[in-house]
């Protein structure tokens, strides 16, 4: 119950601007024990599916739950709904930071966090795709589209709207869901699920061998999105409503407080 529970929050975090459901696991502690159930799925199969069923069906639940409710609250309270985002965000730098250094840390690890913040500013930055949009995609190009969603969702700090956007896949992904394009959903799936065990089991590989580099990466890029979670209609001047959206960014910030305190399992 416990972990389907944590799943529903993970699922909110997964459709919450700024956030993703990869890093709701990390502020959890349970990114590296999902990775390592998915990576090395069929090594201890009954053992992965008993830890991944609850996760995954909460999961579910939360983004199905509060999709719409998410929608509803960024078209009729946008300032307000953003804040309180940009505060659940912000509080989850702390308890990011201490999963990042739980090994041990040394300052030579700030300059790999400032070439992924760099990195991923400069991803994050561009306001047109790296290769023409895709209106008619081929068998190839729906896996990939699968496998870019699975690398996005997987890897935390990897906003998935961005990298589609530069594959060009972003709109025929959007419409092929709203649409039920079976035709691009079913070989994405397959892309989705190859890309899924295939990352998952480098992440895997690169957080036992390599754990304070590989989420110092993680963190750097994580920091990059930051700033996306505003939108330009989210300025603030002294007036009451930008009074309101303060406060509803520090109500933000004690959630993930609160969310810290569930991290045990």
């Amino acid at each position: 119950m416990n972990r389907f529970l944590k799943g529903i929050i993970v699922g909110i975090g997964g459709i919450a601007p700024g956030l993703s459901g990869s890093i709701m696991l990390v502020i959890f502690g349970l990114y590296e024990k999902t990775i390592e159930a998915i990576g090395t799925l069929f090594k201890n199969f009954k053992k992965n599916v008993i830890f991944l069923v609850p996760l995954f069906a909460g999961f579910g639940i939360g983004i199905l739950a509060f999709s719409k409710i998410v929608d509803y609250l960024l078209g009729s309270y946008e300032l307000y709904t953003r804040f309180l985002f940009l505060g659940l965000v912000i509080g989850t730098i702390p308890l990011f930071y201490q999963e990042v250094k739980k090994h041990g840390y040394k300052n030579s690890y700030y300059i790999i966090v400032g070439c992924a913040f760099i990195f991923g500013v400069l991803l994050f930055s561009f306001n047109k795709g790296l290769f023409p949009t895709v209106t008619n995609p081929n068998l190839f190009q729906s896996i990939i589209l699968g496998f870019a969603v699975a690398g996005s969702t997987i890897i935390p700090g990897v906003d998935s709207a961005t990298i589609l956007s530069a594959l060009g896949l972003y709109e025929i992904f959007v419409s092929s869901v709203a649409k039920l394009d079976f035709s691009v959903l079913i070989p994405a799936g397959v892309g989705l699920a190859i890309g899924g065990l295939t990352i998952s089991y480098i992440i895997n590989y690169l957080i036992k061998k390599h754990y304070t580099i590989t989420f110092s990466v993680i963190f750097g890029l994580f920091l990059s999105i930051v700033p996306s979670v505003l939108s330009e209609g989210s300025i603030i001047g002294v007036n009451t409503e930008s009074g309101i959206a303060i406060i509803f960014c520090v109500v933000g910030i004690a959630f993930s407080y609160f969310f810290g305190k569930l991290k045990k399992d």
